[in-house]
């Protein structure tokens, strides 16, 4: 199989389903599709990317699913703005997004991914929360630079053989890398639970800057595709502390990086 057999491959009769409710809705193909994760919801709220096309349910779209975890909201918003050369960009925001924890295995996790692809989009903003491993401090913002997946599982199957070395968009991660406090390496682990210390000692040691439960499954999905694939990561947890985590305030301090992560969005959308 090579590259141009992967639409085909994945995206089937739901996805093409859910692609055209998305299309319906704002009138015109996607450009551009940013998910913001925990704690990162009200990014936005105050300061609009453009025009606000509509709003609805995440789960009113055929094929995906509700999200349930803590600072993740059940919304979607389209908006439609100019680009540097004045041509329309119409871009589709997540405010949540499923996880691999939730017990569903890779395909509910990366459906909105693959509608969004099939719906048009060439540019994906990728935003989450992270447990960090280094000196760092709360509220900082990382520019993810690539990343190693510790959950045992992939969003393909089959004889799926493709080049994920080139994941994160290297031109978007330098741009952003201006922006963020930040630029390293993120790592999933599928969760719900925090990793042990003697994790974060391993984890630390293979070059692991931050952790997390999310992003790398819809990446690599969205790069197979041949979507252009950038993040932003927000340090709400200090990993080697010896205080407990609370779930709480990791979606607190995230919510703290939301001038970062905007200023973040503005600089990817000013060079399309």
């Amino acid at each position: 199989m090579t590259p141009e057999d992967f639409p085909q491959f994945l995206i089937d009769d739901e996805i093409k389903n859910g692609a055209q409710y998305l299309k319906d809705k704002c009138g015109s193909d996607l450009d551009v599709l940013i998910v913001l994760g925990s704690g990162l919801a009200d990014t936005l709220a105050h300061d609009p990317l453009g025009d606000l096309i509509d709003t609805f349910e995440l789960s009113d779209i055929p094929g995906v699913m509700k999200p349930i975890a803590d600072g993740h909201l059940d919304q979607m918003h389209l908006y439609q703005t100019l680009d540097s050369e004045g041509k329309k960009l119409t871009i589709a925001v997540a405010l949540g997004r499923t996880h691999l924890y939730e017990g569903h295995g890779p395909d509910p996790v990366t459906a909105l991914a693959k509608i969004c692809y099939a719906a048009g989009v060439k540019t994906a903003i990728l935003c989450n929360a992270n447990g960090c491993l280094r000196e760092w401090e709360l509220g900082d913002v990382v520019a993810i630079d690539d990343h190693l997946n510790f959950t045992g599982t992939s969003p393909f199957n089959g004889t799926f053989f493709t080049d994920i070395s080139a994941t994160w968009d290297q031109e978007y991660t330098e741009a952003l890398s201006k922006v963020c406090q930040r630029r390293g390496n993120y790592a999933i682990m599928r969760g719900p639970e925090y990793q042990t210390m003697a994790e974060t000692r391993f984890l630390h040691g293979a070059g692991v800057d931050c952790v997390g439960m999310s992003t790398v499954m819809e990446a690599l999905m969205l790069h197979a595709l041949g979507v252009r694939v950038c993040g932003m990561s927000v340090v709400s947890d200090l990993s080697f502390s010896t205080q407990e985590t609370d779930p709480h305030a990791v979606v607190e301090i995230a919510a703290r990086a939301q001038q970062t992560i905007r200023q973040g969005i503005d600089t990817i959308l000013a060079i399309q």
